[in-house]
């Protein structure tokens, strides 16, 4: 449980009010504000450093003012809710990605229980192109959010397609999960060659009308239909970038891991291509 000067620091970073009660006007509110201050990144598999799926993972989002994948930035929020009294659980995933469902537990997201509608609702702020608001699981009509066209469709007991504009996101696990459930995995993306993490390096955030994404040296914003793309040539220019767009203070610029392809561009924010379409 966070002590409430961790609660007070956590809302103060994502601009929040403390919630008066854990309703669904709170929860769209935190989450709205979590997706727009808190980047998708994965600067620290590219730096060296370690990858907490504890408490310590405060401290990043906290006080550093960074980022991190869904392994981080929703177990953080995780701990946020439950402090503020949601009835918050974890649930695993497995992300559709060229062509396939990864392995169980390559991702992880929550739900929130809501007595005032009786029904549970999807909340995932780190996938990229996640929804801005929470959205209910098994709702018979789309939920049509800023950020797209979300549909879920029941494949098995106990399993969800979540779908966005169409196109298959990740397979969702009505079982709760456990941070311990996620160990082996994060050591395969921090390790393994083929891991978009290290494949990949990036820094992505939606803003009101778009969304700015720095992938390597390549700085891409896109503001209504109106899209920019500039290769950053130094090292000034990336810290520069790093602290505009995302508020990130680097002491360097992060090294790509000896993995690192950046022709491979990560499907969760570069485009809008992902499974088949839903039936």
């Amino acid at each position: 449980m966070l002590t409430d000067e961790q609660v007070q620091g956590y809302l103060d970073r994502i601009g929040a009010a403390r919630p008066e009660r854990p309703d669904l006007a709170a929860l769209r509110d935190l989450q709205e504000r979590h997706t727009f201050t808190v980047p998708f990144e994965n600067l620290d598999y590219h730096l060296g450093h370690e990858i907490y799926m504890d408490e310590r993972v405060l401290d990043k989002v906290v006080r550093q003012r960074r980022g991190g994948g869904c392994f981080e930035i929703n177990t953080s929020l995780f701990f946020l809710l439950r402090a503020l009294g949601f009835a918050a659980t974890l649930h695993q995933g497995r992300v559709w990605l060229s062509g396939r469902f990864n392995g169980p537990h390559n991702h992880l997201m929550l739900t929130v229980d809501l007595p005032e509608t009786g029904s549970r609702w999807l909340v995932d702020v780190g996938f990229g192109k996640n929804s801005r608001f929470p959205f209910r699981l098994d709702a018979a009509e789309p939920y049509v959010d800023p950020h797209g066209r979300f549909t879920t469709e029941r494949v098995e007991p106990g399993a969800v397609d979540v779908y966005r504009n169409g196109a298959l996101q990740y397979r969702f696990y009505d079982g709760p999960a456990d941070l311990s459930d996620f160990r082996q995995n994060l050591w395969w993306y921090r390790t393994c060659p083929d891991s978009p993490f290290l494949r990949n390096m990036f820094c992505t955030l939606p803003t009101a009308d778009g969304r700015v994404t720095l992938q390597g040296d390549v700085l891409t914003v896109i503001a209504g239909d109106r899209r920019t793309v500039e290769t950053l040539t130094d090292d000034d220019a990336l810290l520069e970038a790093y602290r505009r767009w995302f508020g990130i203070v680097l002491d360097k610029p992060p090294t790509p891991s000896p993995y690192a392809d950046q022709s491979s561009r990560m499907a969760f924010f570069q485009s809008d291509d992902g499974g088949p379409a839903r039936r």
